[in-house]
């Protein structure tokens, strides 16, 4: 394989027999660490079983793939054609314009350049695998009829009437589940119909590229492979339902969780963790934390106001204060699996990556969602018994110190958490990613 400078080739002259067994499987996916994440522990999976995975996405993951030893190129846009990062995730974390943001000025607004970097990548591949934003991804599928595999990372991507989603920019429609799923699914209609001009660059590069014209709207059943379509998290987030698209399989979490701390850090939280009793652990996950405000300055207070000790997982953007004070240590980035099954309680925005990890570690959790699935998710961790749930915006420290001091006091919570986290663990939706790819 020929990793450089975002140009990747398959290898050619390859002997049939080797070809059958070892396929070269595209995998496109663009978003935050969590919508890579789980594409990295499948495309791992992948390798082991002797396949050749390669992963396009945005430039700034090259490290991290990498380091894994799976195939690596850009897939545009470039991280330095969508401006400065912290507003880029203010304007997608809007509660009513982000959506649009995310669609229209990144998805769409580069949807050419996209298709240009995927329909090279294809040449010689065997199967293509999609994520819910590569929109040209099916373009490239249809044109040069290789077949493609869509997946889904939480249930508000497949927009079910029998068991509806909090959609981030029309909360209020979740409120009309109680009118019954022929409502319901009318409404979805209507919101169809008013985001269908944000796909009209999708729609022109289909007639430039010679594809016939499709009424399928990109985002809603547009998505979905004829093939087969993968719902990579657990049946106890949401379990099937008869308007989800044909050929969905659910798969578990497909849990990855990037490397080990290692060196001072290690040490450091080693030692805090024997020190004392489990600590609340605070995260805002690899979006939210970009635009943390004065979330952590709340966390410290709340934590030292309960007399608890805790850890603060601030982001790569926000500088971290790594010496221990008033028995709180704040550090930039802790592998979630090396820290949440020490925790007293999880507290997370909702992402289904971070959520998935709070699960299988057994512990309650505090759900502060943002935006994107997060409020979505957190309604179900909510429904499961295992959270409570305040939506980001409006958390206060009075707020932190109630739900907290609730989650720490009722042993319900404890109990119900720890049988989900057993019942989760057993999962390995990598491999049952891969089992079904492989069918097709």
């Amino acid at each position: 394989m020929t990793i450089g400078s975002g140009r990747f080739h398959w290898p050619a002259g390859e002997n049939r027999m080797a070809r059958s067994s070892r396929k070269r499987i595209l995998i496109a996916t663009l978003g935050s660490l969590g919508d890579l994440y789980p594409y990295l522990a499948i495309a791992k999976e992948l390798l082991r079983r002797g396949h050749r995975p390669l992963i396009a996405t945005l430039d700034r993951y090259r490290d991290i793939v990498e380091a894994e030893g799976i195939g690596f190129t850009v897939m545009r846009p470039l991280e330095s054609q969508l401006g400065n990062a912290t507003q880029v995730i203010r304007e997608i974390l809007h509660s009513r314009s982000g959506p649009e943001y995310l669609i229209r000025r990144i998805v769409m607004h580069h949807v050419r350049e996209s298709y240009e970097d995927l329909d090279r990548l294809a040449e010689n591949a065997d199967l293509l695998v999609s994520h819910p934003m590569t929109v040209a991804l099916p373009l490239v599928a249809e044109n040069r009829k290789i077949p493609w595999v869509s997946t889904v990372l939480s249930p508000m991507s497949l927009f079910s009437a029998y068991d509806p989603s909090i959609l981030p920019a029309s909360r209020w429609l979740f409120s009309l589940r109680l009118l019954g799923p022929v409502f319901y699914r009318g409404i979805l209609g209507l919101t169809k119909v008013w985001t269908r001009a944000w796909e009209r660059p999708l729609r022109d590069l289909r007639a430039e590229i010679g594809l016939s014209p499709t009424s399928r709207h990109a985002m809603f059943e547009g998505q979905f492979s004829p093939y087969l379509n993968l719902a990579l998290f657990s049946a106890r987030l949401a379990k099937p339902q008869a308007d989800w698209p044909a050929n969905t399989q659910v798969c578990g979490f497909a849990r990855y969780d990037g490397h080990a701390v290692a060196g001072p850090e290690a040490a450091g939280l080693r030692a805090f963790l024997e020190a004392g009793e489990p600590p609340i652990v605070f995260t805002l996950g690899s979006s939210v934390s970009m635009d943390p405000g004065d979330f952590f300055r709340k966390a410290r207070a709340a934590a030292c106001w309960l007399g608890r000790r805790a850890i603060l997982v601030t982001g790569d953007s926000t500088p971290a204060d790594s010496s221990e004070a008033d028995g709180v240590i704040a550090f930039q980035y802790l592998p979630y699996s090396g820290v949440f099954p020490h925790a007293s309680v999880i507290v997370h925005p909702g992402g289904v990556g971070t959520l998935s990890q709070a699960l299988a570690a057994g512990r309650p959790m505090f759900v502060i969602p943002a935006a994107f699935d997060q409020p979505d998710n957190a309604r179900r961790a909510l429904r499961m018994g295992v959270a409570r749930v305040l939506p980001f915006r409006r958390v206060t420290m009075r707020g932190l110190v109630d739900n907290l001091a609730a989650l720490l006091r009722r042993r319900d919570y404890h109990s119900t958490a720890a049988e989900l986290g057993r019942w989760i663990r057993r999962e390995d939706g990598a491999a049952s990613a891969c089992n079904y790819l492989e069918t097709i």
